[in-house]
């Protein structure tokens, strides 16, 4: 079922403009990201082979720390801000940025990288510090979350718990296999739960296993939220897979837990191609903003991080951030 909200055409991708002298620039490395420790050292030798001279550089596993870092150097001019991490730590990141003449340079050291993936910048460190010093910028929309930033997207139900469960430790031993890993531990104790959505000027309300808002075009390392979400649409993209036991009376039932189950699983198998858009169990739609209300509460993640409770109001901050990207094809 296809919502679509009255907006202004969506671009076909970020235009993007090179920029000639971006000022002072400052490397920041999350030691405790997937690949972090061993990134740092690699990623300060590649930016100077490259010409990118940096005033300042950090190895840091704390947040707290991080965030006092970002701080700092914002304040006394820095102009390009260059960060190693994964999709939580750029979230983080951006919280500091908005607002700011800024430049924010990506290196995905993450488990995810859902946002370097939405920008088209590769894992590798070395090529992503090609990226930052061709110098080409795009600006991007920012997703809000009771005005918490969030990049990737915000999600209830199963992909908050298999958030919760995706621990440093789960994430260094599997690597990328760490979602499906946590996914099938989170599938046995499926529950549903009942949603009201406000969606600009409408509303509809439904039993949901999953529900997820968009701001980029990916979400759970790879999965795609929209087939024709971009970051610079200015508008948020939401799926929600509906729970089967619930619409034909089997809830609470071992037949309606098995119902949900096989359900869940035939969506997932098209949600890297986009595919499950189309599936009658899922409901779409797309708005600025969204107010989210949810029976029992639920909690609420964004780029993988825990950061509340419903009711929440997601909406969009238009073209908030200026980023490294790849040059245009």
């Amino acid at each position: 079922m296809e919502r679509e909200a009255v907006l202004e055409p969506a671009l076909i991708e970020p235009p993007r403009r090179r920029a000639l002298d971006d000022g002072p620039a400052v490397l920041v490395v999350n030691t405790r990201s997937r690949s972090g420790r061993e990134a740092f050292e690699k990623a300060r030798a590649a930016l100077a082979d490259r010409g990118v001279p940096l005033v300042e550089s950090y190895a840091l596993s704390r947040t707290e720390r991080l965030e006092h870092v970002l701080e700092r150097m914002t304040q006394l001019g820095a102009r390009r801000i260059l960060v190693g991490g994964g999709d939580g730590t750029l979230s983080c990141v951006v919280a500091k940025l908005l607002g700011r003449d800024v430049t924010l340079g990506v290196l995905p050291l993450g488990t995810g990288n859902d946002f370097a993936r939405s920008l088209g910048i590769p894992a590798d460190v070395e090529a992503a510090c090609d990226v930052i010093a061709n110098g080409y910028t795009a600006r991007v929309d920012v997703g809000l979350a009771n005005g918490r930033p969030f990049l990737n997207a915000a999600s209830l139900g199963l992909a908050t718990a298999i958030a919760k469960r995706l621990t440093k430790r789960l994430k260094q031993r599997a690597g990328k296999l760490a979602y499906p890993v946590a996914a099938a531990a989170e599938v046995k104790d499926l529950q549903h739960f009942h949603v009201r959505i406000q969606a600009d000027n409408e509303e509809l309300e439904l039993d949901a296993l999953q529900l997820v808002v968009g701001n980029g075009r990916y979400h759970g390392a790879g999965n795609v939220v929209s087939k024709d979400s971009q970051l610079d649409d200015r508008r948020l993209h939401v799926y929600a897979i509906t729970a089967p036991s619930a619409a034909n009376g089997r809830e609470g039932t071992g037949l309606g837990q098995l119902q949900d189950v096989a359900t869940l699983a035939r969506v997932a198998l098209s949600l890297r191609s986009g595919e499950h858009e189309d599936h009658p169990a899922v409901t779409s739609l797309r708005a600025v903003r969204l107010y989210v209300e949810a029976d029992p509460v639920q909690e609420v993640n964004a780029d993988g991080e825990l950061v509340g409770h419903t009711p929440m109001r997601f909406e969009v901050a238009p073209a908030a951030l200026r980023v490294y990207a790849p040059a245009p094809s």
